[in-house]
Formats: structure tokens, C-alpha cells, sequence
């Protein structure tokens, strides 16, 4: 059963575990489980996705109940009106809370503004030996996009060089490695934890949360980061 965060007679949120693909998809023959599918079976009714998370991240998925609401919610996304904030455990200290200004390209190779805005939460230094290095340095950090793009997050923190640790192909091979070897641990640590938004048809302010998954959690404690 997917855990339902938020519903109304327009909108429903779940809690996307790690891995589940929101939609069928023509990339990923392996898989028979969609989140759109089982949402739909589990309420018993047709469900319309809002937006989009990537396969690997967890969290808020939002998703309309009718059609009408399916096109204003979509048209606030595209608008930038959807306030989005993420978890995310990055490889290595950034130095300070920043401003990511990158242009990304899309799969045509189209150039589009993406800005990303994050804060560090907590910095750890974990005894576990990395190349010439005796330990590994991680920080946990608020993440919010300012725009939507493609990967967006990935992409960025990979081009500061503080790659999300489980991220594929875009992270650091070395250290997904070395995590999977030694944790057992394969999960992408990128999280939607929030978003925020006015209500197309009531206009009331909406806040929906969603509590880290237990492969994220396992990860915190690995790092000895406080529960968030």
C-alpha cells in the first residue's frame, strides 16, 4: 500500500519509495509496478501525475483526480508556482549555503536556465577510508529548485563536484561503489521532502510533507547525522 499524505476531491499526494517509477515508461522494460498504476488500484478511481520524480528518489509525488485540476496543477508547475524542497546527501563539504546558476542542456541539446538554492543541514566525517584518504566527508542538505529541469539536482550537485551519493550516472562511481560494498546500501539519497503551493480551486494555502524512507534513514544513521 502506498502511503496516501495528503487528499481532497482534486488532489492526492503519496510518499514515492525509492526505485518506483511514477509512470509506464518504454526505458524501463524491467519493471511491472508503476506508482500512477497502484495509486489507481488502491483508490480505485483514475489518477493523473502532477509532475514528475525521478525512478531513484523518494517522496512528495503529487497527482490530480480529474482532468480539469490535472491541467491547473500542471500549469502552476510549468509556472514555477509549486514551492519544491529536497533532502539530499551530498559527497564531501560544500563550503557555505549557495546558489547553483548552471544553464542545463535538454536531450536536444537545447541550453535552459535551471537555478538551484541549497542549505547545509549537517557536515560528517565518517571512519571510512577513500582513496588516500583515512575518512569520508558528507553533508546533508535542504535543496530548492527554483526550476524544473531534467535531473536537475543531480546535475547541479554534480557540477559543483558534491555528487548525490547513490546517484547514477551523474554521481561518483567510486563511492557508490564503495557504499554498496560496505553498507549493502544502493539507494539514490535524494528525497522530496515538501512542496508547497496555492489551491487552483480554493486558493488555500497547501503544504504536504513526507517522512524519509527507511533505506534514507539507515543512511543518516550510517553518517551519524541527526533525524530530520
Amino acid at each position: 500500500m502506498l502511503e496516501i499524505l495528503y487528499r481532497d476531491e482534486d488532489l492526492i499526494a503519496i510518499n514515492k519509495p525509492h526505485g518506483l517509477l511514477v509512470h509506464r515508461s518504454s526505458i524501463a522494460s524491467d519493471t511491472s509496478e508503476f506508482a500512477l498504476q497502484l495509486l489507481r488500484d488502491q483508490i480505485g478511481q483514475a489518477v493523473y501525475p502532477a509532475h514528475r520524480l525521478d525512478r531513484k528518489t523518494g517522496g512528495v509525488l503529487l497527482f490530480s483526480l480529474n482532468k480539469e485540476m490535472d491541467s491547473l496543477i500542471q500549469q502552476a508547475f510549468a509556472n514555477n508556482l509549486i514551492k519544491k524542497e529536497y533532502l539530499a546527501v551530498l559527497r564531501g563539504h560544500p563550503e557555505a549555503d549557495a546558489e547553483i546558476d548552471y544553464p542545463l542542456k535538454k536531450e536536444n541539446g537545447t541550453l535552459q536556465e535551471a537555478l538551484t538554492r541549497f542549505e547545509i543541514v549537517e557536515k560528517t566525517e565518517i571512519d571510512l577510508p577513500f582513496g588516500k584518504f583515512p575518512t569520508s566527508r558528507y553533508t546533508l542538505v535542504k535543496a530548492m529548485p527554483q526550476t524544473g529541469r531534467m535531473h536537475q539536482l543531480r546535475r547541479h550537485f554534480a557540477h559543483i563536484f558534491h555528487p548525490i551519493i547513490g546517484d547514477r550516472p551523474h554521481g561518483c562511481n567510486k563511492q557508490n561503489k564503495l557504499w554498496k560494498e560496505t553498507f549493502e546500501h544502493d539507494t539514490m539519497l535524494l528525497h522530496a521532502r515538501k512542496i508547497e503551493f496555492n489551491h487552483p480551486r480554493t486558493k488555500e494555502w497547501i503544504e504536504i510533507s513526507a517522512n524519509l524512507q527507511p533505506e534514507f534513514q539507515r543512511a543518516l544513521q550510517i553518517l551519524h547525522i541527526s533525524a530530520i
